[in-house]
């Protein structure tokens, strides 16, 4: 599996920015196939960066409706990365993505 099919892109949420600057957490949204050990070596090779941990967890859609017609979002995987002190991902620390 190449980099860019386990990563499919980064998630920014406020939580996850508090995240990022006191823990050094970096989150993104990865194939559902994909294990820790492909979302480590997937960053690594990406970001230039050097992973000490990776957490994943499948984030269930939600249920909505409109009108009379209900509809789910689709499931989908979050993978949230601990990199070792020191190093950043540049595409986190622009702003505007």
């Amino acid at each position: 599996m190449l980099p860019t099919d386990v990563i499919k892109g980064p998630l920014i949420t406020e939580k996850l920015d508090k995240a990022r600057e006191k823990f050094r957490h970096y989150s993104f949204i990865v194939d559902r196939e994909a294990t820790k050990h492909d979302v480590a070596r997937a960053v690594e090779s990406l970001f230039s960066v050097h992973v000490e941990a990776v957490r994943t967890t499948i984030v269930r859609g939600k249920v909505k409706r409109v009108g009379k017609s209900i509809g789910k979002r689709p499931n989908f995987k979050k993978a949230i990365v601990t990199l070792r002190e020191g190093d950043k991902i540049d595409l986190f620390e622009g702003g505007v993505v």
